[in-house]
């Protein structure tokens, strides 16, 4: 058995886990980092950015969104079922994290929405290769750079297993080598940062109900299996809920050119299965609504249509919506790639001659979809009375062929499962501090109640980074005393 000795350990080197374990050296403590992977970062490495509320880069670009402003904003959203001085003290320190991290050298392109209705909270990381996800990799290197300057111990390939609690404070941490050989770590506080269990599809049938794979297609990012959230547990920390980071997924247009799933996510006619529409399709640019709305629906799903007039509109003026994630609005390839998706097979889109063929092969109710669909028509050439979508968006489906792809609830993992308070203290049931066990990032984050907050965009890897700060100072503190 290897030995170690220290006063912090931090479980898993994501970016909560790297910005604890930084925070926690710059204040004076010796850290130990370990990592389950042979690298870290872990599925922020995907990412692109954190939030920031007042920043410079607002400023400069007279964008005004105070503290105040954004911690209402999300009150409001949450329906205060979330814990305000957790949000406050987040939103408060978030801007001066910014700065913190281009500290190390880390650059930021600015601040952006995610979707026209988001607000301009987003700070994506500059690369060289321009704004586009993996960004964020850039802000892990700086991260990880600045805790080996400081003298903190990494241990990769060592995935922790268990908190050891003796007299009801923790007293050290049990992981096992790549030569699964058991290793000790004697310690006063333990931080965990491990991320949640996106891939973990028991837990996440157990913990929400859904069936990752079948009704919900999330991210399964290797080794993102729970581990911490069973040790906090474990060690006493109280069971809060456990939810899926809701962003809608186009099924079957992963492997196609992006113009697919630009223009089946456009406000187009969403149905359910029965043929009925379900909801303002103008609001399908926040992708957490939308896959809300899937998941109340028969067998979690709707399903986008268009005619080849809309198609080609699109195609001529590029789409209405732009996101972060689709940024080019230009999707003159996509006639094309729909024959590529009929040559390869693709079971989630659609393309037939008429609405009574299109509903039979998306298994739509034939006569409801029909009624539907006139009805529809009739509101293009007036207002929408059913549920009042901007006319900019309301266009006739009435030229084929007609075009359709399922939309199914989706996202980015789990979030939540720890009940900690503003210190990132982990509790117990008894909302009392277990000490010397802390929490950040993904395993801790029960903001959002049940719906992700993409109103401010770069709140998963805000809340990591500054949840992980904020851990790291709690605990440095409580192992200087």
């Amino acid at each position: 058995m290897a030995n170690y000795e220290t006063q912090i350990v931090v479980i898993a080197a994501g970016p909560s886990g790297l910005a604890s374990a930084v925070q926690a050296a710059e204040d004076g403590a010796e850290v130990i980092v370990l990592e389950k992977a042979s690298a870290v970062g872990g599925a922020a490495n995907m990412g692109m950015g954190p939030l920031g509320i007042g920043t410079k880069y607002q400023k400069q670009n007279m964008y005004e969104i105070t503290v105040e402003k954004a911690f209402n904003m999300f009150m409001e959203y949450t329906h205060y079922n979330v814990d305000a001085r957790v949000v406050k003290r987040y939103f408060e320190q978030s801007a001066e994290t910014i700065e913190w991290l281009e500290e190390m050298g880390v650059e930021f392109e600015g601040a952006f929405k995610y979707f026209p209705k988001s607000e301009a909270t987003w700070h994506i990381v500059k690369t060289d290769q321009g704004i586009g996800p993996r960004a964020a990799s850039f802000m892990n290197k700086a991260l990880y750079a600045r805790a080996q300057e400081l003298g903190v111990k990494v241990l990769l390939e060592t995935p922790a297993k268990k908190v050891i609690m003796e007299d009801g404070q923790v007293a050290g941490v049990l992981a096992t080598d790549k030569d699964g050989n058991e290793v000790e770590i004697k310690c006063k506080a333990a931080i965990i940062c491990t991320g949640g269990a996106g891939c973990n599809p028991k837990f996440i049938e157990e913990e929400t109900g859904y069936k990752s794979g079948e009704d919900m297609h999330n991210f399964q990012i290797p080794g993102i299996m729970g581990d911490g959230l069973k040790m906090a547990w474990e060690a006493g920390a109280d069971h809060l809920p456990v939810r899926i980071e809701q962003a809608a997924a186009i099924e079957g247009v992963d492997d196609l050119p992006g113009s697919v799933g630009n223009i089946m996510s456009q406000p187009n006619l969403l149905v359910n299965l029965h043929g009925k529409r379900v909801m303002n399709e103008d609001q399908m640019q926040n992708t957490t609504f939308l896959s809300n709305v899937c998941s109340h629906q028969k067998d979690r799903v709707c399903v986008s249509i268009v005619d080849s007039s809309i198609a080609k509109y699109y195609m001529r003026n590029g789409v209405d919506n732009v996101s972060l994630v689709r940024t080019n609005p230009d999707v003159s390839d996509f006639i094309d790639a729909v024959k590529m998706a009929q040559a390869n097979g693709n079971e989630g889109l659609f393309i037939a001659d008429s609405i009574e063929e299109l509903a039979e092969m998306a298994g739509i109710d034939v006569d409801n979809l029909v009624d539907t669909v006139d009805e529809y028509n009739d509101f293009c050439d007036s207002v929408d009375e059913e549920f009042f979508k901007d006319k900019r968006y309301l266009r006739p489906l009435t030229k084929a062929p007609y075009y359709a792809a399922k939309v199914r609830p989706g996202g980015y993992g789990t979030v939540g499962g720890i009940r900690i308070n503003e210190n990132c203290e982990a509790c117990g049931s008894d909302f009392e501090p277990v000490k010397g066990l802390y929490a950040a990032g993904a395993d801790a984050c029960n903001l959002y109640d049940d719906s992700y907050m993409f109103l401010l965009p770069g709140n998963s890897m805000g809340w990591a980074v500054n949840s992980g700060r904020i851990a790291g100072m709690s605990a440095a503190e409580f192992v200087e005393d």
